[in-house]
């Protein structure tokens, strides 16, 4: 099978960060995760790299990760209207290092 990534942008309430990063931090080990890493790319921007075992294995754990997120949207700036709080993409790896 296919490995798989899911990659989720934030932006992060000025006075949230310490406690973004601690949510992220205390993330449960999902089910099929190889791997999660959290990258600053800005002042209050973050970027979310997930990698899988499969897309099924991603699929699964979604609800789970909503739910985490659910708990953390106080946390979030809008990024803009049309995106919302959170800017989420998925695929299959095609390049692996």
């Amino acid at each position: 099978m296919t490995k798989f990534s899911n990659v989720v942008r934030f932006k992060v309430k000025h006075e949230c960060v310490d406690d973004f990063l601690q949510h992220f931090s205390d993330l449960p080990s999902f089910q099929g995760s190889l791997s999660q890493i959290l990258i600053k790319t800005g002042e209050q921007n973050y970027c979310s790299v997930g990698l899988w075992e499969s897309e099924d294995a991603v699929v699964a754990a979604r609800p789970a990760m909503i739910a985490s997120l659910d708990t953390a949207r106080h946390m979030l700036e809008e990024i803009s209207p049309d995106t919302g709080i959170t800017d989420a993409v998925s695929g299959p790896v095609v390049v692996e290092l």
